[in-house]
């Protein structure tokens, strides 16, 4: 039976990663390896399961009729040693939980220490890609993101809005010329994303401002808050993100204000995992307080 699980586990891993090397790499073994148990399954099951091609190793009709069936079994055990590890109210084991890196740098660490504090038998796994987090292939349990998926089958619940100002550094506003207008910001340097680099949609802010030229880019929302420290340019930042970087200071905010959402997606597959639906409920409820707050300072700051 170990054999033939770990016939499954692998054949669902070369499925998510689409080749035998990719999958070798993801498992920590060689690929003849792989090979060997992809062939021993197949031949148990006398059915080919993958066809080669320049695209990689894509699915038969036989292995797209196998796929949910171990997808299926493997939620089952994961849910199962949820259980076994994690019996009492506490949390357990290591969770991985994939963020845009402006939110995993500047909201989740102070979030996550709370959390830790909360349940200090659980790892919590910060993963921060400047893309989007792929939950089918499992690169994380959850995924934090800007726009809610609308393809796979995935579960998604609304966290909060959060909101995102014009900055630069006192340096850079002190050797320009004034902002008092939207007007004013032509002829200025703009820090922001590489254009052909978004990932999303709601990320860029920049053409919703009319500017075609990004002097100072990044695929990194750090990187870009660090630049507008240094004096770079005018950038958006996020208000969470302010405190990193004392030496900012907003530029037109009562004229220029962006609204975005997080959003917290899990596979459907993790539907009954208790583990992992009460991790989801105790971060969804950290985050809403911590945005909770600093919309509180933006309601006075304008009031």
């Amino acid at each position: 039976m170990d054999s033939r699980w770990d016939d499954l586990r692998i054949f669902l891993c070369v499925a998510r990663e689409g080749g035998l090397t990719a999958a070798a790499r993801v498992l920590r073994i060689d690929p003849a390896t792989v090979g060997r148990h992809i062939a021993r399954l197949e031949g148990a099951m006398d059915r080919a399961l993958f066809v080669k091609s320049p695209q990689g190793y894509g699915l038969t009709s036989a292995g797209a009729e196998l796929l949910p069936r171990v997808e299926a079994m493997e939620a089952e055990l994961r849910a199962g040693l949820a259980g076994i590890t994690d019996p009492g109210q506490g949390l357990s084991g290591a969770i991985r939980l994939g963020a845009p890196d402006g939110c995993a740098n500047f909201l989740l660490p102070e979030i996550c220490e709370r959390l830790a504090a909360r349940f200090p038998d659980l790892d919590i796994q910060i993963l921060a890609l400047p893309r989007s987090v792929n939950l089918s292939r499992r690169e994380a349990d959850l995924a934090i993101t800007v726009s809610p998926p609308t393809a796979g089958r995935l579960l998604v619940q609304k966290i909060a809005d959060y909101r995102l100002h014009l900055a630069a550094s006192n340096a850079y506003l002190d050797k320009h010329p004034g902002i008092t207008t939207p007007n004013d910001l032509h002829g200025h340097r703009f820090v922001g994303y590489i254009p052909d680099m978004i990932f999303d949609r709601e990320l860029d802010y920049l053409s919703d401002l009319g500017v075609t030229r990004v002097p100072l880019a990044s695929s990194s929302a750090a990187v870009q808050l660090q630049m507008l420290a240094a004096g770079g340019g005018v950038g958006v930042v996020h208000d969470f993100a302010m405190s990193a970087a004392p030496d900012l200071r907003f530029v037109l905010p009562d004229q220029i204000a962006f609204t975005r959402a997080f959003h917290l997606v899990r596979h459907a597959d993790d539907r009954a995992s208790d583990r992992l639906g009460r991790f989801a409920n105790a971060l969804v409820s950290e985050m809403r307080q911590a945005l909770g707050k600093l919309d509180a300072a933006e309601n006075t700051r304008l009031s």
